[in-house]
């Protein structure tokens, strides 16, 4: 049983940046697929970025320049980097596992940006 638990949300002015961490346990990161995504209040949930393999990264063309996924193995941690933060980017984010047919999700961590 794989089991995800995400910390690093806090609240942080427009500009500025946060690293949100996710430990995974119960599992090997390079059997993963580890992924983040964000659910704003009245939204729907959004992916923001994976990672998986040999280090191979893939960002919604919404995401790419301002959030980067980072995958260390040694920690069986995902971190992921979040600069020039806005308004809009105020979510929940999660993190998500699969592993085959198997999927697995933290429990969340809030990021408010204020404006």
């Amino acid at each position: 049983q794989v089991q995800l638990e995400e910390s690093g949300g806090g609240l942080v002015q427009t500009g500025g940046s946060l690293r949100l961490s996710c430990v995974v346990s119960g599992g090997t990161l390079t059997e993963l697929t580890v992924a983040w995504l964000r659910q704003a209040p009245r939204k729907q949930r959004e992916f923001v970025a994976s990672v998986w393999g040999s280090d191979n990264t893939y960002y919604p063309e919404t995401m790419k320049g301002r959030f980067t996924i980072i995958r260390d193995n040694a920690k069986n941690t995902v971190y992921l980097q979040m600069d020039r933060l806005e308004p809009e980017d105020t979510a929940v984010y999660y993190c998500n596992a699969v592993r085959g047919s198997e999927k697995y999700w933290g429990q969340g961590t809030q990021v408010t940006v204020s404006s």
